[in-house]
């Protein structure tokens, strides 16, 4: 008996060599960062998604899917320099997209509209560690002199000051570091066409490489391949459907919500051609990275990363998808606005095919990379993250991330509220900063954020709160500011 406990030991552990030896090496790292892509409009997190995303679902199947995961802001640049950071935008003062001063009852905070070039990104770090780094899309982070080339990437390939282009078809005419291409070249084929070249290039150095990938699409304008746009046209026919393209008598309703002044038509099917053409365009951008990866021979050594900076757009600006069963959306606290497709791939090291609910947030994505690259953490620079490569190992490990915060005092332009929020647990609450009222849920139970526990929870309330005003004291959370017009003054919150 003791020589047969003995081989089942040696046995269980010699399943484990090969996942060890892999997390000991220095891996590359393909990181794709989607623009305004919902929770529910990749497969791998909708199977009756209306979109089609088969390399997407692919990965997905592939590596370990983040049930539960967040960005660190309902709008893309508070997210964007999270990942970079990993410091809440609140820390960084960075709490809104760069431009964003839109008034309400009060004036909106204070912001910073740039990544303070003092900050050591993950992108720098790597660089320290010896990796080469590359840079391609979206990048809206500040103006002229804080681009990625200064903020931690060798190369640029389309990376500025906008934050959306003008056209997704050449003439570009303000995406920087790009060159226009020929007349009626897609943006979103055109940037992959340049990850591909630095990715042939990057694997027969046999250096270690990060390609940061950040879509611009599928944010506005809505614009997309006629070709592609048509077979939505044709699906939603199909299926019964009116694809409105842009008119809005179909798939939607007007919905007050009594946390909000401001009634917001939202979008409640998914039905939208143009978008949908989007989608496909950015998943079969992913495709063609991929495949290129493979055809390396890279593909053993290489971490893939998926996720969106924000939620889907379903309340503004053609309100192109729905986020149901989730509430709200871009720009919105729920967690329409903030919960995140997010897939992890890690030969060797992530099983194939699984799922993992435990919350976690952009902050955490900088301390995870370091960890799995081998280098060393800087925790006095990403002091807002916590590794998950124990999560990675196995996704059903005790980890206790703890609570997870989100600031946001400003008004968005989708008619979401000034708010702050914590997740601990199931437990989610949201605190609106023009009048201190609570909002309570059990997200388990109450997925769609419906069912207000503030009156029924009282404990948890005074809990939650004292954990969020802690958390905005900490770091110095800057509040709503005096109305300048009417001379209202905000509530005094924390």
């Amino acid at each position: 008996m003791p020589r047969l406990i003995h081989c089942l030991y040696f046995c269980a552990g010699m399943l484990f060599v090969p996942i060890l030896a892999s997390a000991a090496e220095r891996p590359n790292f393909i990181f794709f960062l989607a623009d305004d892509l919902g929770f529910n409009d990749v497969g791998f997190n909708n199977p009756d998604s209306f979109y089609e995303t088969p390399h997407l679902d692919q990965l997905a199947d592939s590596g370990t899917v983040f049930t539960d995961f967040y960005a660190a802001c309902q709008v893309c640049s508070p997210t964007r320099a999270s990942i970079m950071t990993g410091k809440y935008p609140a820390r960084l003062k960075t709490t809104n997209f760069f431009s964003g001063k839109r008034p309400g009852t009060f004036e909106p905070a204070f912001f910073e509209e740039h990544l303070a070039l003092e900050e050591t990104t993950v992108a720098e770090a790597l660089r320290e560690g010896g990796y080469q780094t590359y840079f391609a899309g979206k990048w809206h982070l500040g103006p002229k002199g804080y681009e990625p080339e200064l903020q931690g990437f060798d190369i640029n390939r389309g990376g500025g000051v906008n934050g959306a282009p003008r056209s997704y078809f050449a003439p570009y005419k303000n995406i920087d570091a790009l060159k226009d291409g020929p007349e009626g070249e897609y943006l979103t084929n055109r940037l992959a066409g340049e990850s591909e070249t630095f990715l042939r290039q990057a694997a027969k150095s046999g250096k270690p490489f990060l390609l940061y990938h950040s879509f611009y699409g599928v944010h506005t304008p809505l614009q997309a391949p006629e070709a592609l746009v048509e077979k939505y046209r044709k699906k939603a026919e199909k299926l019964g459907l009116t694809s409105d393209d842009g008119r809005f008598e179909s798939g939607h309703e007007a919905q007050v919500w009594p946390e909000t002044k401001d009634p917001r038509v939202v979008r409640i099917r998914q039905d939208h051609a143009v978008y949908a053409a989007m989608v496909e365009s950015l998943d079969t951008a992913v495709g063609r990275i991929l495949k290129t990866l493979e055809e390396s021979g890279a593909a053993g050594d290489t971490v893939v990363v998926f996720m969106s900076d924000n939620g889907g757009l379903s309340t503004s600006e053609g309100l192109p998808t729905s986020n149901v069963p989730l509430r709200g959306g871009k720009g919105w606290m729920y967690d329409g606005g903030i919960r995140e497709p997010m897939v992890v791939r890690w030969p060797g090291v992530t099983r194939p095919g699984t799922r993992c609910n435990v919350p976690l947030i952009s902050t955490d994505f900088y301390p995870t990379m370091l960890e799995m690259a081998g280098l060393e953490s800087r925790p006095d620079q990403h002091v807002d993250g916590m590794s998950f490569v124990p999560l990675l190992r196995n996704p059903f490990a005790k980890f206790e991330r703890g609570p997870i915060f989100w600031h946001y005092p400003h008004y968005s332009n989708q008619g979401g509220f000034p708010a702050s929020a914590v997740r601990l647990g199931n437990h989610k609450l949201i605190q609106n900063l023009e009048d201190g009222s609570i909002e309570l849920y059990n997200l388990e139970e109450d997925l769609r954020e419906h069912n207000n526990l503030e009156q029924l929870e009282t404990d948890s309330v005074k809990e939650l709160l004292g954990t969020l005003n802690a958390w905005r004291r900490q770091i110095g959370a800057a509040p709503l500011q005096k109305n300048k017009r009417t001379g209202a003054t905000p509530p005094v919150l924390w």
